[in-house]
């Protein structure tokens, strides 16, 4: 896939599950219960030790794509790429993260949370932007907001978003909408694969319906 076609694919999905595996074991099983649920992408975060194994057995998963999260350095970029990474996110904009995403052929996702940040992230060319953490920042009125002066910019909302206020979101701004509500940590660990996929149901007709 090319940097295009990944992003294009996360805006037909529309919703992007944020996952914290502890178990590498549960990744293939995870990836399944989002597909059932009709949720084919999955964000892995480099939060534990058995994350890159996750995301590479994630990676063979059919017709799934899947990113790595909270990376903050090029050296990550390598690792998760070689892992089978499709896309970078990182909580903020780093320059060498950037360049060695380009580098390897995948799209980088940035992180923004003030207008400053979205103005420097599409300086550098990067149009689809992580509003990290959204809901502290004012949620879909945040998005509204910065979406006025910078109309070429599409956001992917992350932190803090729920099935509560998904429906929120629905905004052309909004490119995909990211949340840990549909597959949370204590889920994964314990194999409830069932829930994780009524979830993505239910999450996904909130956000898009």
């Amino acid at each position: 896939m090319t940097h295009v076609s990944n992003l294009d694919r996360l805006a037909d999905i529309g919703v992007l599950p944020v996952v914290v595996i502890d178990d590498e074991t549960r990744a293939l099983p995870l990836s399944l219960a989002l597909s059932e649920g009709g949720v084919f992408c999955a964000e892995v975060t480099l939060r534990t030790p058995g994350a890159l194994a996750s995301l590479r057995a994630m990676a063979e998963s059919p017709n799934f794509l899947v990113g790595c999260g909270t990376v903050l350095s090029a050296e990550q970029v390598d690792r998760a790429v070689d892992a089978g990474a499709g896309f970078i996110v990182s909580p903020g904009f780093d320059a060498l993260v950037a360049a060695r995403a380009h580098d390897r052929g995948v799209p980088y996702i940035p992180g923004v949370g003030t207008a400053t940040e979205v103005m420097r992230a599409r300086a550098a060319g990067f149009v689809v932007q992580k509003l990290f953490p959204a809901a502290q920042l004012g949620g879909a009125a945040a998005v509204t907001a910065l979406a006025g002066p910078f109309s070429d910019v599409t956001f992917v909302p992350s932190g803090g978003v729920t099935l509560a206020d998904a429906a929120s979101y629905r905004l052309a701004a909004v490119h995909a909408l990211s949340t840990s509500w549909i597959a949370p940590r204590h889920d994964i660990a314990a194999g409830h694969f069932d829930r994780i996929s009524q979830r993505a149901r239910e999450f996904t007709s909130a956000a898009k319906s």
